[in-house]
């Protein structure tokens, strides 16, 4: 199980990092219409809380102590699709796919979660 929720932690990482880098070369409504809600500054700044959450879920691989950050770093990133999900199915214009994709995000941070607080507490 330890295993598993590594290879997850990794992938959410590199899903996360690859989120951060499209906000910082994409405005908010050129990735989704939707999204222009969000101030220009606020689409940055969550660029840059993506990178530390993506930060969160490794750096225990490096310095063991560092392992309480993992579920707080997945319940960040999971925040923060829920607002994505919000936002979409506020706009008028809900795209279903976009929060089907989103809310899947949102499953695999509730099972790291889980599985670093619960199954294998900071192993």
């Amino acid at each position: 199980m330890n295993i598993f929720l590594w290879i997850l932690q990794v992938l959410l990482a590199l899903h996360t990092i690859m989120g951060a880098v499209w906000k910082f070369s994409h405005t908010a409504e050129q990735t989704m219409p939707s999204l222009n809600v969000i101030p220009h500054a606020g689409w940055f700044a969550l660029a840059v809380v993506e990178l530390l959450c993506a930060l969160c879920l490794v750096l225990p691989a490096l310095y063991k102590p560092a392992s309480v950050l993992v579920p707080a770093g997945a319940i960040v990133i999971a925040v923060i699709m829920l607002a994505f999900c919000a936002v979409e199915f506020f706009s008028g214009s809900a795209n279903i796919n976009s929060i089907i994709y989103w809310l899947v995000v949102v499953a695999v941070c509730a099972f790291i979660v889980y599985g670093r607080l619960v199954v294998r507490p900071f192993a």
